[in-house]
């Protein structure tokens, strides 16, 4: 199953899901304004569609500052609170060393390598928390 929160062409970082996980692929500069869309695009896909985990794809990115840090932060923040997990995966080694020098430790981030290494990582998860009795608890 696969399906696009928003519609394409709006200007907005499309949100794809396939299956039970949002992929999410970051091309160049993020400014305040997408970055606030993305973030509440991500978090109201989760919630409507009760993925198990967000994958950011971040190949596209040359550059990377501390906004764009802070960015991935909350998002995995909000995405933890609605029982997703985060894995950033295609992360160049200049961006990693950028983040490292600007003391951002992306709390809450699971990374890897490729887009497929972060499926796999994310299904390998989910195996592991049905046979735990599953992470998503709904309150009362």
């Amino acid at each position: 199953m696969s399906e696009a929160f928003p519609v394409p062409g709006t200007g907005r970082v499309p949100v794809l899901r396939i299956g039970d996980v949002l992929l999410v692929t970051l091309q160049g500069d993020l400014h305040d304004t997408s970055a606030q869309d993305l973030q509440q695009d991500i978090a109201e896909a989760i919630a409507r569609s009760r993925v198990i985990g967000v994958l950011l794809d971040l190949s596209g990115v040359e550059i990377v500052d501390s906004f764009l840090g802070r960015v991935l932060a909350e998002i995995a923040a909000q995405a933890e609170l609605l029982a997703a997990t985060t894995v950033v995966a295609g992360m160049r080694p200049a961006v990693a060393i950028t983040l490292v020098e600007l003391g951002l430790t992306l709390p809450g981030v699971r990374t890897a390598l490729s887009t497929e290494a972060g499926l796999e990582l994310l299904k390998r998860d989910a195996r592991t928390a049905s046979r735990s009795g599953g992470r998503r608890q709904e309150l009362p």
